[in-house]
């Protein structure tokens, strides 16, 4: 039993004693299924705070020989499985944290060479006989031992992306470090000397022209997670459960810390869920592993379009985003699209495989980015939010020819990229202008089904300010009127889906005239009966 080779199961038993533990053994079906395939390399990136040590940890408890873990995985879902026995502690696992051996090696220049000798040093202690005195290379020590005794490794590499990341401007270190990968995985004689390779970071393996470095891997990401969707984060019948054992309010929940849009299901940041549940406190708790200083350079670029994003997304709508530019390289990125989804990868937003669109996923993400923003003080932020602000008070106001001269004001110097040719159009423009509603208001709820239809948007007040805030039923016409907006939103009954909730509601009709180029305003309080 070493540090690096056959290590013991006590990193994954400090999981286990926490007092909130999610079963997230079910991913060793899938990495049991795969084992010794062609399928049995893996990239499993996602964000921090997600869990990838953890299941770096449970990997390594689960299949290294270096333990005997059947007591502590007996009562967990794996345990269910066929073949669990099968495969518990029969190989010799090599488990490397990158972003630990930085530190040990004593450089990041250093990390490559000090890996290799520490694993050969104690591969020697097992198979001191099958590797040669002068063997320096670890894929040729690894083939030596699989020669001489037919066993084969299981690789995990947690924080496997750090010196891509870290290391951005120093080609020298990354092709050293991705020579090195390649040689340990990929070609022919690997294939007799790996079981399971399962690599884990934040961003996915870095291509190379069209290619990935990696290319033998298959890869889960927060833009395609596939089958191992629901091993990523926590899922909402798992969040649902733990709001009921601790008694927090679910949909407040969801609200914070949900949004993250994989192949099957919806995933919730694990950090943030635990936190929620053990503090009871609702607050981003991003910054306390993540500071959104990593993001400003980011998000300061003057890409085309790109602040206009980032505004569009704080204030709900959802924006359209080319992922296949991005070569997860972060020292070339080139436009906007890889910005956003550099910043998928990073959390900072959530993304919609199926119409691949970028969104900001939750309230925590949004106070982050809310940040972000501010700190560079942008002017065209800092004064739109001051407009913003004019347009919400005009309508908590009732003040109809404000309303509609903001909302003019607003998208011909500040969002002009989004032209008029619809309805849909005109919403896009409405849940921008009204970006300065999320510090009291829950993210607009669009197309909310109603009594006898659907509300275009309804803006719901967060609960500490329900008593000074009412809820705001709009709805929008194209070349019609106020006055029609307004009558349907009453012939449709659309407040009623939200009286459970609220006390004062306001209905606002607005309308944009093509012909004249203004828009128009109707509001009015809701009496209930």
């Amino acid at each position: 039993m070493g540090i690096f080779v056959n290590s013991d199961n006590s990193a994954f038993q400090v999981a286990l004693n926490s007092e909130i533990y999610i079963d997230k053994t079910g991913l060793l079906t899938y990495t049991n299924k795969v084992m010794n395939t062609l399928q049995g390399y893996i990239c499993n990136s996602r964000p921090r705070r997600f869990g990838k040590s953890i299941t770096a940890d449970m990997l390594t408890a689960y299949y290294s020989k270096g333990c005997d873990s059947g007591n502590m995985f007996s009562g967990l879902e794996i345990s269910q499985s066929p073949d669990f026995k099968e495969h518990l502690n029969r190989y010799d696992v090599i488990h490397w944290d990158i972003q630990w051996c930085i530190g040990a090696a004593g450089g990041a220049d250093r990390v490559v060479s000090y890996i290799t000798e520490k694993t050969i040093e104690e591969l020697r202690k097992y198979y001191s006989e099958a590797i040669p005195s002068d063997t320096c290379s670890l894929p040729e020590a690894l083939s030596f031992i699989c020669n001489a005794t037919k066993n084969k490794f299981v690789v995990i590499i947690d924080e496997w992306d750090v010196l891509i990341r870290d290391m951005a401007a120093n080609s020298k270190i990354q092709d050293e470090y991705i020579s090195f990968l390649r040689g340990l995985f990929k070609g022919t004689e690997p294939t007799k000397y790996i079981q399971l390779a399962y690599l884990t970071g934040i961003l996915p393996i870095k291509k190379e022209k069209t290619q990935s470095a990696l290319n033998n891997f298959d890869e889960f990401t927060m833009l395609s997670a596939g089958r191992l969707s629901p091993y990523i984060g926590f899922t909402e019948a798992e969040v649902k459960e733990l709001s009921e054992r601790y008694q927090v309010e679910f949909d407040k929940v969801k609200a914070w810390y949900d949004g993250y849009v994989l192949k099957n299901c919806q995933v919730y940041n694990p950090k943030a869920v635990v936190s929620v549940m053990l503090d009871g406190e609702f607050k981003s708790y991003w910054s306390e592993t993540a500071s959104y200083e990593a993001i400003v350079p980011l998000i300061n670029m003057d890409y085309d379009g790109l602040k206009t994003a980032i505004i569009e997304m704080l204030s709900g709508v959802e924006v359209k985003v080319d992922t296949s530019t991005f070569g997860n390289d972060i020292s070339n990125i080139q436009s906007k699209d890889d910005v956003l989804t550099y910043m998928i990868h990073l959390g900072y937003l959530g993304y919609d495989q199926t119409k691949k669109m970028a969104f900001v996923p939750n309230e925590e993400i949004r106070q982050e980015l809310t940040k972000a923003v501010e700190s560079k003080r942008w002017n065209e932020m800092f004064l739109f939010q001051q407009e913003s602000e004019r347009l919400l008070d005009a309508t908590l106001d009732l003040d109809e020819e404000v309303v509609a001269s903001q909302i003019g004001k607003i998208h011909d110097e500040y969002v002009s990229v989004i032209q008029y040719h619809n309805e849909n159009s005109l919403s896009s423009v409405l849940a921008i202008a009204y970006l300065s509603s999320m510090q009291y208001y829950f993210k607009p709820v669009r197309e909310l089904p109603t009594g006898r239809g659907f509300a275009d948007f309804v803006f719901i007040p967060k609960p500490e300010y329900k008593n000074d805030y009412p809820a705001l039923v709009i709805e929008l016409k194209w070349n019609q009127n106020a006055q029609t907006a307004l009558q349907q939103i009453k012939e449709k009954n659309y407040p009623e889906s939200i009286l459970n909730y609220m006390g004062n509601i306001l209905l606002v009709g607005i309308n944009y005239d093509k012909v004249s180029k203004e828009h128009t305003c109707r509001i009015e309080a809701y009496g209930k009966n």
